[in-house]
Formats: structure tokens, sequence, C-alpha cells
């Protein structure tokens, strides 16, 4: 992930996590959990969060997500994921995030 570029968001509980940042559209081949964030470039590097989630399967989760039309919607333009193959961290990490950045697709 060298060539990737990178972004830290922060958690309500004052972590932060590193997350690369993809366009819409990219494929993953990885099979091992992620969590991710669905984010909208508002000017070159900087992004508001649409919807922040996790998964056991990064490879899998996006083809048919629950909420790819709120997202199109608002417009996302990129895809920012980390692997976390630990469900428990990656349930915290995805409610940390949520709670702070309170993004339009997450009810």
């Amino acid at each position: 992930m060298e060539d990737v570029p990178s972004i830290l968001w922060r958690g309500k509980s004052g972590r932060e996590y590193r997350y690369w940042i993809y366009t819409i559209g990219t494929t993953f081949n990885d099979q091992k959990g992620a969590n991710y964030v669905f984010a909208k470039e508002i000017v070159k590097g900087s992004y508001k969060p649409i919807y922040v989630g996790q998964t056991s399967y990064l490879s899998e989760r996006f083809d048919n997500h629950h909420k790819i039309p709120c997202i199109k919607r608002n417009r996302a333009t990129h895809i920012h994921a980390h692997i976390n193959t630990d469900e428990k961290s990656r349930l915290e990490e995805e409610s940390d995030l949520i709670q702070e950045l309170n993004p339009v697709c997450n009810d």
C-alpha cells in the first residue's frame, strides 16, 4: 500500500485510525475483514464522510451495498479502507467513528 494515499479519521474517543484512499469503483481482492468510509472529496485531499461501515470480507462488501442509493445521492467519490481482521475491534472502531463523524448515510 506504499503508493496509495492515506488519511487519519478521528473517533469520538480521540483515537485516530489510518485509512487508505481509493476511488469509487476500485475492486478489492482482499478476503479479510476491514473498516471503510465512503467519502466525498470536497477539495483536493479533504473529505466529507458519507457512510462508515465494517465487513468480514472487503472483497464482497461493495457490489450490492444496502446504502448505495444514499451513498450515490450524496455523491461519494472515494472509499477509504483498512484491513482489520478482529470483528470486535471493527465494530468498536465503526461505532467510535460514527459517533464522532455523524455520516449522513448512517442511521
